[in-house]
Protein backbone atom coordinates (compact mmCIF):
# COMPACT_ATOMS: atom_id res chain seq x y z
CA UNK A 1 0.00 0.00 0.00
CA UNK A 2 2.78 2.38 0.95
CA UNK A 3 4.63 1.61 -2.29
CA UNK A 4 1.48 2.31 -4.32
CA UNK A 5 1.00 5.67 -2.59
CA UNK A 6 4.62 6.64 -3.26
CA UNK A 7 4.24 5.65 -6.92
CA UNK A 8 1.07 7.74 -7.22
CA UNK A 9 2.74 10.77 -5.63
CA UNK A 10 5.72 10.39 -7.98
CA UNK A 11 3.44 10.23 -11.00
CA UNK A 12 1.56 13.36 -9.93
CA UNK A 13 4.82 15.17 -9.22
CA UNK A 14 6.16 14.26 -12.65
CA UNK A 15 2.97 15.52 -14.27
CA UNK A 16 3.29 18.84 -12.47
CA UNK A 17 6.99 19.30 -13.19
CA UNK A 18 6.99 17.75 -16.67
CA UNK A 19 6.80 21.18 -18.29
CA UNK A 20 9.79 22.43 -16.32
CA UNK A 21 11.79 19.33 -17.14
CA UNK A 22 10.92 19.37 -20.83
CA UNK A 23 14.19 20.95 -21.83
CA UNK A 24 16.71 19.70 -19.34
CA UNK A 25 15.34 21.69 -16.41
CA UNK A 26 14.37 24.81 -18.36
CA UNK A 27 10.79 25.87 -17.74
CA UNK A 28 8.66 25.79 -20.88
CA UNK A 29 6.08 28.61 -21.07
CA UNK A 30 2.50 27.43 -21.34
CA UNK A 31 0.17 28.64 -24.08
CA UNK A 32 -3.52 28.18 -24.73
CA UNK A 33 -4.23 26.01 -27.77
CA UNK A 34 -7.60 25.65 -29.46
CA UNK A 35 -7.24 21.87 -29.64
CA UNK A 36 -6.75 21.30 -25.92
CA UNK A 37 -9.52 20.40 -23.52
CA UNK A 38 -12.59 18.19 -23.86
CA UNK A 39 -14.21 20.42 -26.47
CA UNK A 40 -10.99 21.48 -28.21
CA UNK A 41 -10.69 21.46 -31.99
CA UNK A 42 -8.07 22.39 -34.56
CA UNK A 43 -7.97 25.91 -35.96
CA UNK A 44 -8.22 25.06 -39.68
CA UNK A 45 -6.95 28.44 -40.86
CA UNK A 46 -3.89 28.20 -38.61
CA UNK A 47 -3.27 24.58 -39.63
CA UNK A 48 -3.40 25.51 -43.32
CA UNK A 49 -0.88 28.29 -42.72
CA UNK A 50 1.22 25.76 -40.82
CA UNK A 51 1.14 23.42 -43.78
CA UNK A 52 2.39 26.27 -45.94
CA UNK A 53 5.26 26.84 -43.48
CA UNK A 54 6.04 23.13 -43.59
CA UNK A 55 6.10 23.10 -47.38
CA UNK A 56 8.25 26.20 -47.79
CA UNK A 57 10.53 25.95 -44.75
CA UNK A 58 10.57 22.45 -43.24
CA UNK A 59 9.95 20.00 -46.08
CA UNK A 60 13.46 20.39 -47.46
CA UNK A 61 14.84 18.47 -44.47
CA UNK A 62 11.99 16.94 -42.47
CA UNK A 63 9.56 14.26 -43.58
CA UNK A 64 5.96 13.51 -42.62
CA UNK A 65 6.07 9.78 -43.24
CA UNK A 66 2.61 8.93 -41.92
CA UNK A 67 0.57 11.58 -43.72
CA UNK A 68 -1.02 11.01 -47.12
CA UNK A 69 -1.86 13.89 -49.44
CA UNK A 70 -5.53 12.93 -49.20
CA UNK A 71 -5.41 13.55 -45.43
CA UNK A 72 -5.02 17.27 -46.17
CA UNK A 73 -8.70 17.44 -47.13
CA UNK A 74 -9.41 17.12 -43.40
CA UNK A 75 -7.87 20.58 -43.01
CA UNK A 76 -10.43 22.09 -45.37
CA UNK A 77 -8.57 21.82 -48.67
CA UNK A 78 -10.59 20.86 -51.73
CA UNK A 79 -9.86 17.69 -53.68
CA UNK A 80 -8.52 19.80 -56.55
CA UNK A 81 -6.14 21.65 -54.22
CA UNK A 82 -4.86 18.38 -52.77
CA UNK A 83 -4.27 16.98 -56.26
CA UNK A 84 -2.32 20.14 -57.09
CA UNK A 85 -0.19 19.79 -53.93
CA UNK A 86 0.58 16.17 -54.78
CA UNK A 87 1.40 16.87 -58.44
CA UNK A 88 4.19 19.24 -57.38
CA UNK A 89 6.29 16.19 -56.36
CA UNK A 90 7.30 12.96 -58.03
CA UNK A 91 7.34 9.43 -56.64
CA UNK A 92 8.93 6.23 -57.82
CA UNK A 93 6.52 3.64 -59.20
CA UNK A 94 6.62 0.44 -61.17
CA UNK A 95 7.79 -1.81 -62.46
CA UNK A 96 6.42 -1.05 -65.92
CA UNK A 97 5.92 -3.55 -68.74
CA UNK A 98 9.69 -3.61 -69.29
CA UNK A 99 10.31 -4.39 -65.61
CA UNK A 100 11.77 -0.97 -64.85
CA UNK A 101 10.92 1.50 -62.14
CA UNK A 102 9.84 4.98 -63.23
CA UNK A 103 8.97 8.38 -61.79
CA UNK A 104 5.47 9.87 -61.92
CA UNK A 105 3.66 12.83 -60.35
CA UNK A 106 2.34 12.07 -56.89
CA UNK A 107 -1.41 11.58 -56.39
CA UNK A 108 -3.61 12.03 -53.29
CA UNK A 109 -3.27 8.35 -52.34
CA UNK A 110 0.52 8.73 -51.97
CA UNK A 111 2.31 9.61 -48.76
CA UNK A 112 3.90 13.05 -48.63
CA UNK A 113 7.17 12.77 -50.52
CA UNK A 114 10.30 12.47 -48.39
CA UNK A 115 13.06 15.06 -48.81
CA UNK A 116 15.75 12.34 -48.92
CA UNK A 117 15.72 8.78 -50.27
CA UNK A 118 17.33 7.34 -47.13
CA UNK A 119 18.88 8.24 -43.77
CA UNK A 120 22.43 8.22 -45.13
CA UNK A 121 21.55 10.83 -47.74
CA UNK A 122 19.83 12.93 -45.09
CA UNK A 123 22.90 12.84 -42.84
CA UNK A 124 25.22 13.66 -45.72
CA UNK A 125 23.19 16.77 -46.52
CA UNK A 126 22.99 17.94 -42.90
CA UNK A 127 26.52 17.69 -41.60
CA UNK A 128 26.00 14.24 -40.13
CA UNK A 129 22.80 15.13 -38.27
CA UNK A 130 19.61 13.21 -39.11
CA UNK A 131 16.55 15.50 -39.33
CA UNK A 132 13.74 13.71 -37.46
CA UNK A 133 10.40 12.87 -38.99
CA UNK A 134 7.84 15.41 -37.77
CA UNK A 135 4.64 13.36 -37.93
CA UNK A 136 4.59 12.51 -34.21
CA UNK A 137 6.87 15.28 -32.97
CA UNK A 138 4.21 16.99 -30.84
CA UNK A 139 3.37 13.72 -29.10
CA UNK A 140 6.99 12.63 -28.79
CA UNK A 141 8.25 15.60 -26.75
CA UNK A 142 7.46 16.37 -23.13
CA UNK A 143 5.55 19.63 -23.17
CA UNK A 144 4.06 18.79 -26.57
CA UNK A 145 2.96 21.89 -28.50
CA UNK A 146 4.34 24.25 -25.84
CA UNK A 147 7.80 22.74 -26.22
CA UNK A 148 7.73 22.86 -30.01
CA UNK A 149 6.58 26.49 -30.07
CA UNK A 150 9.20 27.47 -27.48
CA UNK A 151 11.95 25.67 -29.40
CA UNK A 152 11.09 27.46 -32.65
CA UNK A 153 11.05 30.86 -30.94
CA UNK A 154 13.90 30.14 -28.53
CA UNK A 155 16.87 30.94 -30.75
CA UNK A 156 18.84 33.80 -29.24
CA UNK A 157 22.37 35.02 -28.63
CA UNK A 158 24.13 32.92 -25.97
CA UNK A 159 24.99 34.40 -22.57
CA UNK A 160 28.46 35.88 -22.28
CA UNK A 161 29.72 32.93 -20.23
CA UNK A 162 28.49 30.27 -22.68
CA UNK A 163 30.67 29.06 -25.55
CA UNK A 164 28.72 27.55 -28.42
CA UNK A 165 30.47 24.68 -30.17
CA UNK A 166 31.28 24.90 -33.85
CA UNK A 167 28.31 23.99 -36.01
CA UNK A 168 25.85 24.41 -33.13
CA UNK A 169 23.29 27.11 -32.35
CA UNK A 170 22.11 28.44 -29.00
CA UNK A 171 18.49 27.80 -28.07
CA UNK A 172 17.04 28.76 -24.71
CA UNK A 173 14.62 25.79 -24.59
CA UNK A 174 16.65 22.95 -26.07
CA UNK A 175 18.23 20.44 -23.68
CA UNK A 176 21.82 21.59 -23.23
CA UNK A 177 20.93 24.79 -25.12
CA UNK A 178 23.03 23.81 -28.14
CA UNK A 179 21.25 22.48 -31.21
CA UNK A 180 22.56 21.55 -34.65
CA UNK A 181 19.54 22.95 -36.49
CA UNK A 182 19.88 26.64 -37.29
CA UNK A 183 16.89 28.87 -36.62
CA UNK A 184 14.40 27.70 -39.29
CA UNK A 185 12.09 30.72 -39.05
CA UNK A 186 12.77 34.35 -39.85
CA UNK A 187 10.50 37.35 -40.30
CA UNK A 188 8.46 37.11 -43.53
CA UNK A 189 10.05 33.77 -44.44
CA UNK A 190 6.77 32.94 -46.16
CA UNK A 191 4.01 35.00 -47.70
CA UNK A 192 0.78 33.67 -46.29
CA UNK A 193 -1.95 33.09 -48.83
CA UNK A 194 -4.56 34.63 -46.50
CA UNK A 195 -2.53 37.79 -45.93
CA UNK A 196 -1.59 37.08 -42.30
CA UNK A 197 1.64 38.75 -41.20
CA UNK A 198 4.34 36.08 -41.16
CA UNK A 199 6.15 36.90 -37.92
CA UNK A 200 8.35 34.28 -36.28
CA UNK A 201 5.79 33.90 -33.47
CA UNK A 202 2.91 33.51 -35.93
CA UNK A 203 4.73 30.94 -38.06
CA UNK A 204 5.80 29.01 -34.95
CA UNK A 205 2.21 28.92 -33.74
CA UNK A 206 0.85 27.83 -37.13
CA UNK A 207 3.38 25.06 -37.73
CA UNK A 208 2.75 23.81 -34.19
CA UNK A 209 -1.00 23.62 -34.85
CA UNK A 210 -0.36 21.79 -38.13
CA UNK A 211 2.00 19.28 -36.50
CA UNK A 212 -0.42 18.78 -33.62
CA UNK A 213 -3.01 17.80 -36.23
CA UNK A 214 -0.47 15.56 -38.02
CA UNK A 215 0.28 13.73 -34.78
CA UNK A 216 -3.41 13.07 -34.05
CA UNK A 217 -5.63 13.80 -37.07
CA UNK A 218 -8.54 11.83 -35.55
CA UNK A 219 -8.57 13.83 -32.28
CA UNK A 220 -11.85 15.63 -32.97
CA UNK A 221 -13.56 12.38 -33.99
CA UNK A 222 -12.25 10.72 -30.83
CA UNK A 223 -13.52 13.54 -28.62
CA UNK A 224 -16.88 13.51 -30.37
CA UNK A 225 -17.21 9.77 -29.80
CA UNK A 226 -16.22 10.22 -26.16
CA UNK A 227 -18.97 12.79 -25.63
CA UNK A 228 -21.55 10.48 -27.24
CA UNK A 229 -20.45 7.62 -24.98
CA UNK A 230 -20.71 9.84 -21.89
CA UNK A 231 -24.21 11.00 -22.86
CA UNK A 232 -25.24 7.39 -23.47
CA UNK A 233 -23.91 6.32 -20.07
CA UNK A 234 -25.73 9.18 -18.34
CA UNK A 235 -29.04 8.25 -20.01
CA UNK A 236 -28.45 4.54 -19.37
CA UNK A 237 -27.68 5.23 -15.71
CA UNK A 238 -30.93 7.24 -15.42
CA UNK A 239 -32.90 4.36 -16.93
CA UNK A 240 -31.31 1.87 -14.53
CA UNK A 241 -32.25 4.05 -11.56
CA UNK A 242 -35.83 4.40 -12.85
CA UNK A 243 -36.16 0.62 -13.37
CA UNK A 244 -34.70 -0.10 -9.95
CA UNK A 245 -37.20 2.22 -8.27
CA UNK A 246 -40.09 0.68 -10.23
CA UNK A 247 -39.08 -2.89 -9.39
CA UNK A 248 -38.58 -2.20 -5.69
CA UNK A 249 -41.46 0.27 -5.31
CA UNK A 250 -43.62 -2.19 -3.30
CA UNK A 251 -40.82 -3.34 -1.03
CA UNK A 252 -40.85 -1.64 2.38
Amino acid sequence: MRKAIITLISAVAFGVTGQAMAAGGVEIPKRDWSFQGIFGSYDRASAQRGFQVYQEVCAGCHSLNYIYYRNLMELGYSEAAVKAFAAESEVEDGPNDEGEMFMRPAVPSDRLVKPFPNAQAARASNGGALPPDLTLMVEARIGGPNYLYSLLTGYTDPPADVEVMEGMNYNAYFAGHQIAMAAPLSEDAVEYADGTKATVAQMAEDITVFLAWASEPNMEERKGMGMKVMLFLIVFCGLLIAVKRRVWADVH
